[in-house]
């Protein structure tokens, strides 16, 4: 089991990276909430991973801290939800915001994430609300105390933004048609230079929040 990585970032294209550990290149797949953390390519960083062994493949996933990794092992757990399902859960909502949902059971903030309906929605509720007590996560009282307290990351520019931005999101579960379109009212929004993280995390604000 590869239970961390610290290395160097060769590539990353959301939702992938490569990462150079000591010479060998792991590549990872992330949530867009981690990537919104990451360092520019050429720096390093420190990653905590889970390993998934199929028949057809070997898949790394990287977190930038150990909540998310938690509710990543979690989800995994609840019927019907896969690795690629709950990356897409922790990048359409953040760990805090999915704590409050299901503390909340909020399903109208849970279907709103691509891959989700009605019936995922109240079974993550169902599920997930005693295994979330059990693991050592922030409370409700503690989420609403830290409420808006994140910050913006400033993140380094990369060529064909606007490509990467859509491939991410479809990579997601998003439908092509939806994906273009949410760039698109991206681009308008924040202008042409936006870099790609920036894209992703405006189009999910809208298409989710």
């Amino acid at each position: 089991m590869i239970g961390h990585l610290r290395g160097r970032i060769l590539e990353k294209q959301p939702p992938w990276m490569l990462l150079d550990v000591n010479g060998v290149g792991y590549e990872v797949e992330a949530s867009m909430n981690t990537f919104y953390k990451l360092p520019e390519v050429g720096a390093e960083v420190s990653l905590h991973t889970h390993f998934v062994v199929r028949e057809d493949a070997q898949l790394l996933y990287g977190f930038a801290d150990q909540q998310e990794k938690l509710l990543f092992r979690s989800l995994i757990k609840v019927n019907g939800v896969g690795p690629k399902l709950a990356l897409s859960i922790l990048s359409g909502i953040s760990a805090n915001d999915f704590i409050r949902s299901v503390h909340n059971e909020d399903t109208t903030a849970l279907v709103r994430v691509p891959g989700v309906g009605k019936k995922t929605a109240e079974r993550l509720i169902v599920e997930m609300k005693d295994r979330l007590s059990q693991l050592q996560l922030p409370t409700l009282t503690e989420l609403e105390l830290s409420s808006g307290s994140q910050s913006e990351t400033v993140l380094v520019p990369e060529a064909d933004h606007r490509a990467e931005a859509e491939s991410a999101l479809i990579a997601l579960g998003y439908k092509p048609q939806q994906a273009t379109r949410a760039i698109e009212q991206a681009v308008q929004a924040l202008g042409e230079d936006a870099v790609t993280e920036t894209l992703i995390r405006h189009a999910l604000r809208t298409m989710v929040g």
